[in-house]
């Protein structure tokens, strides 16, 4: 009897599959890997195809001449272009500058807001009493205050960041009063009845229930940082995609400007795909929907 036959007798003999098997076993684990890629690829395909028909017709529309190539050039050529930028080294500066401004700004209200409107809507009276302010600062345009901040605070970063942070408090505030004012009562009352001190209340019970409705607000306020940084980059600023897509508009380097607009909506995406990894992080104990 050879070897590897008292091998495989050992490992029946002992309940354990035997080292032939097991080899078979891992060779078969392959073609799973590769069938759940596949599966993969195909549902990405089904959701991006949409996208992937517009990105065609891009490419297709003016080199077919029903666009004028000059104000709609083909997809390929804002690609050249960007590649150019990037090759350049002008598209690593406009991002890095926009993603400081609009991180920061993005950062500093959530830090700053999110526990006021907590605040707001634990405590009913003060939420009556800073009512009016907040639907009157709320209902006044960020872009139609922009003169008012580069008046008041030059047209350096400090008037770029204050803006962002402006755009991002409403989202972020009224989407954090609504989130402690819509707790279920019941839990309350039972974490109060099983004697929660305020602390353990908060910690264990207000903040958990309100995190779902927190977070869209901190999604809102992302796409309104991106929307303002775009609009107060056009003005007095050297770099930034803001920058890049007024000054291809001016010097009639359209695919460069269309460069300028993916590049932003890119930003956007990236950014709402990392909030939503966080979202998931911190709503762990949320079951799944069905």
């Amino acid at each position: 009897m050879s070897s590897l036959e008292m091998l495989t007798l050992l490992e029946l003999a002992q309940g354990r599959p035997a080292t032939l098997g097991g080899a078979g076993e891992q060779s078969s684990s392959a073609p799973k890997e590769f069938r759940r890629a596949i599966r993969w690829l195909g549902a990405f395909g089904r959701r991006s195809l949409l996208l992937l028909v517009l990105l065609a017709a891009w490419e297709a529309v003016p080199r077919l001449g029903l666009a004028d190539p000059t104000f709609l050039p083909p997809f390929s050529e804002v690609l050249k272009a960007g590649w150019q930028l990037a090759l350049s080294g002008e598209l690593y500066d406009d991002v890095a500058a926009s993603l400081l401004r609009a991180l920061s700004g993005f950062l500093i209200s959530v830090v700053l807001v999110v526990p006021l409107g907590l605040v707001i809507g634990w405590y009913g009276r003060l939420g009556s009493l800073l009512n009016q302010i907040i639907e009157i600062a709320r209902n006044t345009a960020p872009l139609a205050l922009l003169p008012v901040f580069i008046l008041l605070l030059g047209i350096g970063e400090v008037s770029k960041v204050t803006m962002v942070i402006y755009s991002c408090a409403w989202p972020l505030l009224l989407n954090t009063i609504a989130a402690v004012k819509q707790v279920d009562p019941l839990l309350i009352k039972s974490a109060r009845t099983m004697g929660a001190t305020p602390q353990q209340l908060f910690r264990k019970v207000i903040l958990p229930a309100s995190l779902p409705t927190i977070f869209v607000g901190i999604r809102l306020a992302s796409a309104a940082a991106m929307l303002v940084l775009v609009a107060s980059e056009m003005v007095g600023a050297k770099a930034g995609l803001g920058y890049l897509i007024i000054y291809s508009q001016y010097s009639f380097l359209i695919p460069q400007m269309y460069f300028g607009i993916l590049g932003i909506t890119v930003l956007g995406l990236a950014f709402n795909a990392i909030l939503e990894v966080l979202e998931r992080h911190f709503m762990r104990w949320k079951a799944p929907a069905v």
